[in-house]
């Protein structure tokens, strides 16, 4: 469902900050949608017709390969926008991007993008400064993927996502996070047991709610720090947090 969008206080943090003057102008070519939980915004070799900001959604963009294995590359929420190819003119793309949390968004047609980015200044400065904060996590999550525990990935991958919703609370199946992070699901359902077991988070029927954000922050992998690093030094987003690291990782992290 679509309807016009308002100028005021716009939830994406892209879009908050902008000029008022440069918001208004866009304000006028954007569109409120509802985006359920699975929705595919863009698929491999399909030209993309919009460009997505999400508001109370969260996109993964993921990987797949002709055997159907898939991996999430990058997470999009409210700091971001779905749909970089088309900043860069690629029109299409190798990934997959898909409705990991359901929510809203604001909508802009490709053609309203490509007018604003002939136009040049602050949007465009804007919109450059993103991809290169993107590109940070997607190759992040290369290394990620190859050199760090399944413990670590999920902790990294909850915050992650935390840092994404204005809650504690994660809807969210262990098949969907095996998905994302490229394992089988029952690793995902040891490793969730394992932090359901510190009190750390809690797990019943596709919720997650985080207990103890500061113990995942103490034993995710350096990757969530060298992202978010990257969106605060070029966007701005999100604020540091304390992290207390721990000295030594406990038996629980070894194990696997």
């Amino acid at each position: 469902m679509a309807r016009s969008a308002s100028p005021a206080h716009p939830v994406n943090r892209l879009l908050a900050s902008l000029p008022r003057a440069d918001l208004a102008r866009l304000t006028l070519s954007l569109e409120h949608v509802d985006l359920p939980l699975g929705q595919r915004l863009h698929e491999p070799g399909f030209a993309q017709e919009h460009f997505y900001f999400p508001g109370t959604s969260i996109v993964s963009l993921v990987g797949v390969l002709r055997n159907g294995d898939a991996t999430e590359l990058s997470l999009v929420g409210c700091e971001g926008g779905v749909g970089v190819a088309l900043i860069l003119g690629g029109e299409t793309t190798l990934t997959v991007a898909t409705v990991q949390s359901a929510g809203t968004a604001l909508r802009w047609k490709a053609t309203a993008l490509k007018r604003e980015l002939k136009r040049g200044g602050v949007v465009q400065r804007m919109l450059l400064r993103y991809m290169q904060a993107v590109w940070t996590q997607t190759a992040q999550s290369a290394l990620c993927n190859r050199h760090h525990t399944l413990q670590h990935q999920i902790c990294k991958w909850l915050l992650l996502s935390l840092d994404r919703v204005d809650n504690n609370i994660l809807r969210m199946t262990q098949q969907l996070i095996a998905d994302m992070i490229g394992v089988r699901r029952e690793g995902v359902a040891l490793a969730a047991k394992k932090l359901e077991s510190q009190g750390w988070i809690s797990y019943r029927r596709g919720v997650i709610v985080v207990l103890n954000r500061a113990a995942l922050e103490a034993h995710a992998c350096e990757c969530y720090d060298t992202v978010n690093f990257e969106y605060r030094r070029l966007l701005g987003w999100p604020k540091a947090h304390r992290k207390p690291r721990a000295a030594a990782l406990s038996p629980m992290w070894t194990e696997m």
